[in-house]
Order: C-alpha cells, then structure tokens, then sequence
C-alpha cells in the first residue's frame, strides 16, 4: 500500500512523436488536477533522443562503435566513423535549429557545407536536373531557406538514427522501436528475453533517464501511457528499473496498445513490471484505483483493471461495472511541466499536408469520444475508443481551446478523433469565429456529403487548415462492402469543397482488403491520380490491409469471403490475425507499386501518365474513365 497522499506520475514511455508530445499523459493529468490529485508528467521519449543525439551521447556512441569489428560496420556507421568530428561539433547546434532557438543556422545549413552528409543524402540524387542545378529548388524556391534547412537536417538526423540501429541497438528507431516484440505478439517470451539481456546504450540511457525523473517528482503512483507496439519495450524496461530500484511505487500499464492488444492478457510475468493493467478511457479506472491505493475502497472493487493474485499467481480481470466519466467532465488537458521549447520540428516529405505529422508543436484535443460513423467493416468498432460515442457543447470546447492557448502560448491544434462529428466542428467553428480565438487547426474526418461547400468555407474561415480522412479502397463496389459510406464521386466532391476553401487534405488509402482483385486496384490507383490531377486532394497514403480480431471482418469473415487461420494460444497480445482470400492476389507487389506512384503524385510528378507504368508486370487496363472524377466535380456545379 502506497503512502498518503498519492502523488501521481504520468510517463510517455520511448518511442512516440519528437515534434509535440503524445496528449494521453496531458489528459490524464488535466483530469487527475481537476479532480484534486497532485499529478505531473514526464516525456520519456523526448528525453531519450535528446540525451542520445548530444555531443555527449554521441561520444558514447563512437565508443561503442570503435569495439566493433570493422566488418560490421554499415555504410551510416562508416560515415560517421569518417565525419565523428564534425557530427559531434554540429549535433547541439543543429538540435537548437530544429527547436527553433537558432533559426539563423538555416543559412549555414543550405550551404551544404556545414553538416556531415550520409547515406539517407543521396535521395536528394533524385532531385538534381540536367544541368546539376539546386536538387531542392523545386521545393523552396529561392526563399524557403528555413524549410530548406529543416528538410537537410532531418535527413542528418535519420543518418543518426541508422547509426544507433547499425551499431548499437538493432531495434532503435524514431517511431517504431522495437515493436516487433509486442505487437501481435501471443507470447511474452519474446520480450522477456529482450528484458533479460544485458542492456545496451540506449538501455542504460533510458535507465538513468527515468532513475532522474523519480529523483525530481517523488511519485508514489507512475502510470505509463504505452499507445503503440513501438513504445511497448521501453515502458517495460521503464518498469524494470522502477522495480529494481523504488519498489515501494505502485506501477500502472495502460493506454491504447493496451486497450487494443491485451484484453486476454493472461500472462503472470507483466505483473513482474506492473502492478496495474487498466484498459480502455483510463480516468474511471484511475480513480477506483486511487481510491483502493488511499484505502477508501477495496480491491475487488476496481474498475476495468488486470491484478496478479497474490495466492494463485494467476492473472485477475476485475471490472465493477461504473459509468465513464462523461467526456464533457473529463477537464482540460495540461502540457504543464512538459518541455514545450525542446520538441523537434521535422521535415520528412516535401509535402506541404504530409509535413503537419512531423513539423510544429501542436496542441492534440479531441472533439468527441468514439466515432459517430462506427460502421466500417476493417475498424475496432467493437473497442470502446470507437464504440462509445460522446460529445460535448461547442462552448465547452472553445473553453478548454483558450485555456491551453492561454497556458502553451501555441495556438496550432491537431483534432485527434477517429472521425470529427460535421456538427459538431460547424458548431465548434462558429463559437471559435464569434470568439475571435485566432487559432489553426486540423483533424481527421469523414469524407461525407454534410461538408459543403459552405461548411468548408465556414471551417476554412474559423481556422481549419488541413484535413484527413479515409477513401479507402477507391472503389464503389469495396466502399460499399467495408460500410464505408461514402462512394468515389462523393469524395471528389467532398475534397474539392476543402480544396476551394483553401484547407489542404489527405486521403487516407488501403490495399488489400477481401476480395480485392488486381483490377480493383489499378482502378482504384486511376481514382486517385484523378483526384490528385483535379486538385481534390495532395497528398496520401496506401495502407495495407490487416485483419484485426476487434474488427466486422475478423468477427465475421465469412461475409467479406475470406476464411480466418487459426491463432496460437495467446497469454499475452491480440490483434492483427491471417486470413485466406481465395482471389490469391500477390497485394505485396501491387503494394509496392501503389506506394511509389503516390510519392510522386504528391511530388507533382507523373500525374498524366499511364497508371499501368508504376508497376513493374503486365496489369490490365483500367476500366475508370480517365474523366470520372471531372464528370462529378461538374456534376456537383
């Protein structure tokens, strides 16, 4: 039992997002102040690449690298041997640009001449014209120096990254660390052995890192927000060192890989590292297990949470049913304590929507719990993050909008719903216009017809600068089996309205969903070259489909005419699961193609061509007339 009165850490545990923090510990912790707890929060994440990519850090780094054998050395390793002085004498100026603190740096940077280039450089060979010109003019012009600049030491950092995957931990990466422990992952044993091993660089790194944040914070009560299989390893290894050193802290697991992944868990040996699995909205089960941790209710009387008992060792699943806390009472959430000023604006993709991922600090609010739509046949929608649907008052919106720009001094917004509600943002839009609030925003959506013209308009007027959403599989016949609800004439129409407004959008799309045939998908592939030609829409992504075990399709496959195969025994994680489609299309080779011919129509190139030259084998002709998606734009006029 913990000592009173609780004091309550909220972790982002390794790897998440370097340009804003990941909002689950800023909720939290907006909800447990408001409720009168003493909560505070640390980003891990940030924290760890900070520590790593320093002049110190990267000494370390040389040090292991000259242990090594020569012939284990990678090309970005050999690089880094080659250039190690000017990477240690450019890494903390050049991190201080990213932060924005020495934007005149970007001068310097475009020169060429002042960082050391490696292997991920020569994607700028792509670029260079006939007659060797600027590789980048094309992209910023003779002004964009800043963006410029941004882009080249992005690419320095990822040459940085490759050298701590080469050389020091082969799992590494900015987003998806290790991940391949924990996702889909029946077993724990996979991660337990890497949890065995001796640690290495990034592991002591991290060790230290967290041993620190204990020192500053005191807890009594760390709760680990883990919301994907990239950041699973290190919450484990951030528990780990809890346990070996402050035992006396109650841990607590939870967030959205948790809610998707372990809702079987049966595994003894989490308990080792946690003492509290929680699933699902965390702030019910938060405040029952505070109240038992302050002994004003008993164990048996917590909420949506896995125990260990202590008698048989066995894993426990204790749920007395209470209502969720509304989403309109769930307070405001709080960036207070997080390091505002050292988070890293990125510059993956010279796309100027695909950028808003990576590039600016921006403040994540959701404007509704769950998805209104909650029809689609490849979607969780039997989660609670999609199932249960909850709004609240545009007024009580712009509320928590001041309140955060008032604390942040930032007023860019990220919309994170899985489909914001069309009523709720024309309302939200109109209370942000009347407020005169000055802020910009973006979200993800629907792409349906209740975004007029007029609603665009109204949105583009209150801030709105980008949207995504989902078309999917590009195709009538597959949007209708997915229960999509939206055809491909509709979201010509949909995305043009945003267009017009001057709001930039995204189309998120997928390959490979039951029954796809390999004409379905170079007409689907002739859909959005269209869309990109007329404007509708600048940039996307081709995601291929998995089967999860929550979705329609995993729960009733024999409606979507796929057979599921068989899982093994599962103690710890469940999600994604095989399946059996008899087309037997090869959609890993499609999928290859399907992904160079977007980059480059988000690049401008290749708009006008043939969509059967992206693959690299015979595909039959589409059957899309090449004016499809003109035909609905004029028939929207």
């Amino acid at each position: 039992m913990t000592a009173l009165p609780l004091r309550v850490l909220s972790v982002i545990p390794p790897m998440t997002q370097l340009n804003t923090p990941y909002p689950s510990t800023a909720y939290l912790t907006g909800f447990l102040r408001s409720r009168g707890l003493t909560a505070v929060q640390e980003d891990l994440a940030l924290a760890l690449v900070l520590r790593l990519l320093s002049p110190e850090g990267l000494k370390e780094v040389a040090q292991h690298i000259q242990a090594l054998p020569a012939r284990q050395h990678s090309p970005a390793v050999q690089s880094f041997v080659a250039q190690q002085d000017r990477y240690l004498a450019t890494i903390a100026p050049t991190i201080a640009f990213l932060q924005g603190r020495d934007s005149t740096l970007a001068h310097r940077i475009v020169g060429r001449h002042f960082l050391p280039e490696g292997p991920r450089f020569a994607t700028l060979d792509v670029y260079v014209d006939d007659e060797g010109g600027d590789p980048l003019g094309w992209a910023f012009g003779a002004l964009g120096l800043h963006d410029k600049a941004k882009h080249l030491a992005t690419l320095y950092l990822n040459d940085l990254a490759d050298v701590l995957r080469d050389a020091v931990d082969a799992r590494f990466e900015f987003v998806r660390y290790a991940e391949s422990l924990a996702g889909s992952q029946a077993t724990f044993e996979p991660l337990a052995q890497a949890l065995a091993a001796a640690p290495n660089l990034v592991d002591d790194t991290l060790h230290a890192l967290t041993l620190s944040a204990v020192e500053r914070h005191a807890p009594s009560v760390v709760l680990i927000s883990v919301p994907f299989p990239g950041a699973v390893y290190a919450a484990f290894r951030i528990a780990q060192t809890l346990k070996a050193r402050h035992p006396q802290i109650v841990t607590v697991l939870g967030g959205g890989f948790v809610n998707t992944e372990l809702r079987d868990l049966t595994e003894p040996r989490v308990f080792d590292y946690f003492d509290y699995v929680t699933l699902d909205a965390g702030e019910r089960p938060l405040l029952a297990l505070l109240e038992h941790l302050q002994g004003q209710r008993g164990r048996q009387r917590l909420v949506r949470t896995f125990v260990r008992d202590a008698d048989s060792g066995q894993v426990r699943f204790l749920n007395l049913h209470e209502a969720d806390i509304p989403f309109a009472e769930v307070g405001t959430p709080t960036w207070d304590g997080l390091p505002l000023d050292r988070y890293l604006s990125l510059l993956d993709m010279l796309n100027p929507m695909h950028r808003l991922w990576s590039d600016g600090r921006w403040n994540k609010l959701t404007v509704a719990h769950g998805c209104y739509w909650k029809k689609c046949s490849f979607c969780d929608v039997s989660l609670d993050y999609i199932s249960r649907y909850e709004g609240a008052s545009a007024t009580v919106l712009a509320d928590r909008i001041a309140q955060i720009v008032q604390e942040t001094g930032q007023t860019g917004f990220h919309f994170v719903d899985e489909a914001a509600p069309p009523k709720s943002l024309k309302a939200l839009a109109t209370e942000l216009i009347a407020r005169q609030a000055g802020i910009s925003w973006w979200g993800n959506i629907r792409f349906e017809k209740s975004f007029s013209p007029e609603l665009c308009e109204l949105l583009a007027d209150s801030g709105c600068i980008a949207v995504s959403g989902g078309l999917e599989v590009a195709s009538d016949r597959l949007l209708n089996l997915m229960k999509k609800g939206v055809s491909v004439d509709q979201v010509a129409r949909v995305t043009k309205a945003f267009s017009e407004a001057g709001i930039l959008v995204h189309a998120y799309l997928m390959y490979g969903f039951p029954t796809q045939t390999v004409q379905d998908t170079v007409d689907a592939l002739e859909y959005v070259r269209q869309l990109f030609a007329h404007g509708c829409i600048q940039s996307g992504f081709f995601h291929r489909f998995a089967c999860t075990v929550h979705s329609p399709v995993g729960q009733h496959p024999e409606e979507y005419g796929v057979m599921l195969e068989p899982l093994p025994p599962v103690s710890f994680a469940k999600n994604d699961i095989g399946f059996h489609d008899p087309t037997g299309v090869d959609h890993d080779a499609l999928g290859v193609a399907l992904k160079k011919a977007i980059y480059n129509f988000m690049h401008g190139i290749g708009l006008e061509e043939d969509v059967r030259s992206w693959f690299p084998f015979k595909v039959p002709k589409t059957t899309v007339a090449r004016h499809r998606i003109e035909r609905a734009l004029r028939e929207r006029g």
